[in-house]
């Protein structure tokens, strides 16, 4: 099985050490088939992390089991004192691209510039290692602002084209970073709270976000209803491998979020937030058309109209491709209504992303602290079925569930526990099941405290 799995040259340092875990624990189940549990550990989520256990679904690792569990609590202290500013293992994330920053540049370069830079960045930002966000909002307030602002003193189509192309790869790692923003309460240090409190108001509109609009659909709502039957990106009524309902169901947010998320709140009884959320998102309207008709239409549609387009197509298709695989037992459960990614583009890119089992069963976990977390609960996760993918992210998900190709979902899987065992059609028959369609009956039944 280890040699079906696939360690990607760009993964994070984190994700390679998590890959590797559990690819020993796919060898150490395949030596020891058969044999009984010996571990007791309850894998209750305590924050950050968990105790740590040795057993894998109610097999003992027997002659494994003090080396697996060796092996594991090694890796966590080592994922622990890259982030941890009192360590001499301490390692900043600066770069999205690579990790090795201290090595990728020259000595001097690196004592004279790099160093300095990084010490500056480590007081400006929130945490210590979220040096790379500073990088971030560097580069978009010397490319993009400026960009757009000379597109409104002078359009041209090729510079519009150029400005949208910059957007389009900028989208994805801001809105995860605004993702840590709207759950951590800021990105900066507190004594810079005023300018972080002001940036979602310049960035996010040229970003595609209406303003305050991410956070009061996804921590206000989403985080609230957990993929339920009243969350209005909840996957449960819709085949998630249909074409048609996929469409539906962007077509609902893309066209009516602006009604739908106030008249939630209504219904709730939080007029206050209904009015915040409403007032956000016509605000933001109000200042695209005043752009539009007080400094020109294609400047503003290129800047601002263009983002906002393509942002509520992508959220949904990441939403989809996160919660398309529901458990019909226990659809409230927080490991078998998400799932895991190990991959590039969503924990390189996009701050751990992929770890949205880990992002839902604690929303205030830092996002370097998932990798640690999924490690500490691994036996927790195997022994409630969650999914764990690897070389795939949320948008191919969701795109091969719309092919229906679910032998390249099930190549993806990373099997845990009991999973192991599957055969390759006796995975796809696995996923298969987990993206059916939910009935009203079920839904009442599943969900009896859920009441809109």
């Amino acid at each position: 099985m280890k040699r079906q799995l696939v360690f990607d040259d760009a993964l994070t340092r984190a994700d390679r050490v998590v890959l590797g875990n559990l690819a020993k624990d796919i060898e150490c189940w395949s030596s020891i088939e058969g044999t009984e549990s010996s571990d007791a550990s309850t894998g209750r989520d305590s924050g950050l992390g968990s105790d740590e256990g040795s057993s894998l679904n109610g097999k003992s690792l027997r002659g494994h089991d003090v080396r697996g569990s060796t092996r594991t609590a090694r890796d966590v202290a080592r994922l622990k004192a890259s982030r941890d500013p009192t360590s001499s293992d301490f390692d900043p994330t600066v770069f999205q691209l690579v990790d090795d920053w201290r090595g990728r540049f020259s000595p001097a370069f690196t004592r004279h510039v790099l160093e300095p830079y990084v010490r500056q960045a480590r007081k400006v930002a929130r945490h210590p290692t979220d040096v790379v966000m500073i990088t971030h909002l560097i580069i978009y307030f010397t490319t993009l602002v400026p960009s757009a602002i000379l597109l409104y003193r002078r359009f041209h189509l090729l510079h519009g084209l150029v400005h949208a192309a910059m957007q389009a790869y900028f989208c994805g790692t801001y809105t995860l970073m605004m993702h840590q923003h709207i759950h951590q309460r800021g990105i900066l240090a507190k004594r810079f709270s005023l300018v972080d409190r002001m940036l979602p108001y310049i960035l996010d509109p040229m970003m595609g976000h209406t303003w305050n609009s991410y956070f009061y659909h996804h921590v206000k709502h989403h985080h609230v209803e957990n993929n339920g039957p009243d969350d209005l990106s909840s996957t449960l009524r819709y085949q998630r491998d249909s074409v048609g309902d996929f469409l539906r169901y962007v077509g609902r947010f893309y066209f009516f979020v602006w009604l739908d998320l106030p008249l939630y709140f209504l219904r709730k009884k939080r007029p206050g937030m209904a009015a915040r959320a409403a007032g956000g998102e016509y605000l933001t309207f109000a200042f695209y058309a005043t752009m539009g008709m007080r400094f020109g239409w294609k400047p503003t549609i290129f800047v601002y109209i263009i983002p906002l387009l393509l942002m509520r197509v992508g959220l949904m298709i990441g939403n989809w491709g996160q919660h398309a695989f529901v458990d019909a037992d226990d659809p409230d459960s927080d490991f078998r209504s998400s799932i895991t990614l190990i991959d590039v583009a969503s924990n390189r890119f996009c701050f751990n992303d992929g770890y949205h089992t880990s992002h839902h069963l604690n929303p205030l976990r830092h996002w370097r602290d998932h990798p640690i977390s999924l490690l500490q609960q691994k036996h927790t996760y195997a022994s409630e079925g969650a999914l764990v993918f690897h070389d795939i992210d949320f948008l191919m998900i969701t795109f091969r569930l719309l092919q229906k190709n679910y032998r390249r979902l099930a190549e993806c899987m990373v099997p845990l526990g009991s999973q192991i065992d599957l055969t390759m059609d006796e995975r796809i028959a696995l996923l298969k099941t987990l993206t059916r369609r939910f009935s009203e009956d079920e839904i009442r039944q599943k969900f009896p405290h859920r009441k809109s």
